[in-house]
């Protein structure tokens, strides 16, 4: 066993087992926890001994709240090559996940967000609960759905994708697994036995999971608003969207009207950036190149003035009034946005792992 402050990785029956140890801060990544869940499944990928990876924390309410996004921000001033390091190591974990040759589980017992959705979304069994919070909240802080975001929320049926990446929207378990974010629901209280039966035989983990599932999941109440959805998310405008919203929103649709709220508390640029990184996701053929593209929009993100300003109102002063620049979408032109989807230079953009 290996174990660190932070994260403990460990080899349990034929199982490999990743699990997150930071409850006080939600079990958020930072740069060495993502290292060493890397440097295990390095060394796990050939060992015969290994053949099913979990990945799971300690305790606590939290999966995984995402990445140490104050950490990061303060590390953007002066000390830009720390920010990028993290983003480049998430993103070959995130990778290495998406392409390892083994399964993996992902218990989502608790808050998942962000980089929390980047590590559990690769794996081939991915399990909710009564106490599972899934959101990519990215523009709230003047970022946008990344960790794979792009491809997995643009495989979403309708205009989904472009709902939960706007609003940052908070999906249930019984909503995850409604919308096939996972693949099963189990009460909490029977997780300790899916893991110990899936440890012992990892040839038999669909069935176990299907054996423990609960009997009976409870209503998923985004599903009822599927439609609404699709006609008020309809454009790849933001401006568009929003003035849909309002028009729903003027003849008595209070949905509308919060919702339109909510999209107009987060940065305008993110939200335009995540709209357009949405229609350019599909367009990427391997999950190689989504994550190429991912962190070329990233780079250049955490330098404009929006995630500073929107770590420091909503996570560090905590006054919730960040000051964007821009504050009015209408200003923010094609041009604009286009810029931050521009390929890096060579020897700035990201790469895998060798293998």
């Amino acid at each position: 066993m290996t174990a660190t402050r932070d994260v403990i990785t460990e080899k349990e029956g034929m199982a490999g087992r990743l699990r997150l140890n930071r409850p006080n801060a939600l079990h958020s990544l930072n740069r060495q926890m993502v290292r060493d869940m890397a440097s295990a499944l390095l060394e796990w990928r050939d060992d015969p001994d290994v053949r099913i990876i979990l990945i799971d924390h300690t305790e606590g309410r939290g999966f995984c709240a995402g990445g140490d996004v104050v950490d990061i921000a303060l590390n953007v001033d002066g000390h830009e090559a720390a920010a990028r390091a993290f983003f480049f190591d998430e993103y070959r974990l995130n990778h290495l996940e998406y392409t390892y040759p083994k399964p993996g589980v992902a218990f989502m017992d608790g808050i998942t967000m962000g980089g929390g959705v980047g590590i559990a979304c690769p794996c081939r069994f991915r399990v909710a609960t009564e106490h599972t919070v899934l959101a990519m909240p990215e523009t709230t802080i003047g970022i946008f759905p990344d960790v794979g975001g792009g491809r997995y929320l643009s495989r979403l049926r309708g205009r989904l994708a472009q709902y939960l990446a706007l609003t940052g929207d908070r999906l249930n378990g019984a909503e995850c697994l409604g919308l096939r974010l996972a693949t099963h629901y189990l009460p909490s209280d029977r997780l300790e036995e899916a893991k110990e039966r899936i440890i012992a035989q990892p040839f038999r983990t669909e069935a176990i999971l299907d054996e423990l599932g609960a009997e009976d999941v409870p209503d998923a109440p985004i599903l009822g608003r599927l439609k609404q959805i699709d006609r008020l998310f309809a454009s790849d405008r933001l401006e568009e969207i929003l003035d849909a919203l309002d028009a729903a929103a003027a003849e008595g649709d209070g949905w509308a009207a919060r919702e339109a709220e909510i999209i107009r508390g987060k940065s305008p640029m993110a939200c335009k950036v995540s709209l357009k990184m949405l229609v350019e996701s599909p367009y990427q053929l391997h999950f190689v190149d989504e994550m190429r593209m991912e962190y070329g929009i990233m780079v250049r993100l955490i330098r404009h003035p929006d995630f500073k300003e929107g770590v420091r109102a909503r996570l560090i002063d905590k006054d919730n009034k960040p000051n964007w620049h821009p504050t009015n979408p209408a200003v923010i032109g094609d041009a604009d946005v286009d810029k931050f989807f521009e390929p890096l230079p060579p020897e700035e953009q990201w790469r895998p792992f060798d293998f």
